[in-house]
């Protein structure tokens, strides 16, 4: 008799749910995931090879608990960046943006509370929620995939979440979302509960505007969310962090394990941070073939989401998986993120983002379109 995860005494709210996560396939070009595609430059390697050899003389202590100096080194990059000043008390670190967001539900979500996205979003808001024993409330987008304000303004007046999620730049569809609607959907969750409002800035550093940071001044529940993943070129790292009220950043610290983020990754994220300049500049090379993607798939026919992030949602499709299938055939992997007629494809290299136009071309020939 086999014995599968239904047999077990799982929770409900997880049966009948799958693992998050993309295809892992053997192709030769492969812009499913939002990878940064440039590895790191070899000065910048060099630089962590050194970090984490002197990390590793005192591996047999634990790391430093409240991550001070990695801390301190994300508050100056976000005050740099952004030119609103952050400090250590508004920062707090952890494993991936994923941890964040797990650590903020765990904190202000939990069984009986609720969260809100509008989706489609990042699907891992829903899952995390789930896994914490948050109830999730998936709220309307319009047509074109920007958040329908009133309909999203009524939705929390009635549901009263306890925690609201804004993706900005959206993933997967890459638009992003104008300070003067985060502001109104704040607004709205104050008269509603109050609720904390959490801002997911993955993809900010791509963006054709400026981070939402400004608007932390004057609201202890707004949060601020990003990772290293992407700009930095770390997805590897698993490192992300936030930016919130001091009260925010002592609030989460109830929920985090002891030692959460080792030594060795404190060490390689701040070789990461001394490099700030010239991983900036992989982005604006990438920022520039994202908009040259957007420009060719709309010159082949495709429409192409408004995107501020590294990758590119284009449709329709009639069968948006045999489109998948067909581009795959061809070598390039792209994301089928179950959006109904829409494909996502992530910004590669100049070289990868040819072969991803040249197998769309052939494709689309082959179906006399």
């Amino acid at each position: 008799m086999s014995f599968g995860i239904d047999d077990l005494p799982v929770r409900d709210e997880l049966r009948g749910k799958s693992p998050y996560g993309a295809p892992q396939l053997d192709v030769p070009v492969r812009l499913n995931t939002n990878e940064n595609p440039y590895p790191l430059p070899e000065p910048l390697v060099e630089r962590i090879a050194e970090r984490v050899r002197e990390a590793a003389r005192h591996l047999n202590r634990y790391p430093d608990r409240d991550a001070v100096e990695l801390r301190t080194r994300l508050a100056e990059y976000l005050t740099k960046t952004s030119g609103h000043p952050v400090g250590l008390a508004d920062v707090w670190a952890a494993n991936g943006s994923n941890e964040v967001i797990q650590q903020l539900l765990q904190t202000f979500g939990g069984p009986g509370r609720t969260a809100i996205g509008f989706e489609p979003s990042y699907s891992m808001h829903g899952l995390i929620a789930r896994g914490t024993g948050t109830g999730w409330i998936s709220g309307p987008r319009n047509e074109d995939f920007t958040i329908d304000l009133a309909a999203a303004r009524k939705a929390i007046a009635e549901h009263r979440p306890d925690v609201v999620f804004v993706t900005t730049p959206n993933n997967p569809t890459g638009n992003a979302v104008p300070a003067e609607t985060v502001l109104e959907l704040y607004e709205a969750a104050q008269a509603a509960k109050p609720s904390m409002v959490v801002v997911d800035e993955a993809y900010v550093e791509f963006s054709h505007g400026d981070s939402l940071l400004p608007l932390l001044d004057g609201r202890p529940h707004l949060v601020i969310s990003r990772t290293m993943s992407k700009a930095f070129g770390a997805a590897g790292l698993r490192l992300g962090y936030l930016a919130a009220h001091p009260a925010v950043v002592d609030a989460v610290q109830l929920v985090r394990l002891p030692y959460h983020l080792s030594a060795v990754t404190q060490a390689t994220a701040l070789a990461a941070l001394e490099h700030t300049d010239t991983l900036l500049k992989y982005v604006e090379q990438l920022k520039a073939e994202r908009d040259r993607l957007v420009a060719e798939l709309r010159a082949l026919g495709y429409e192409v989401t408004e995107s501020d992030a590294n990758f590119v949602q284009f449709g329709r499709f009639a069968d948006s998986h045999a489109a998948w299938r067909g581009i795959l055939d061809r070598g390039v992997l792209v994301r089928d993120n179950g959006v109904p007629g829409w494909l996502r494809v992530t910004a590669g290299t100049p070289a990868e983002n040819d072969a991803f136009l040249d197998a769309v071309r052939e494709w689309k020939k082959e179906q006399g379109s």
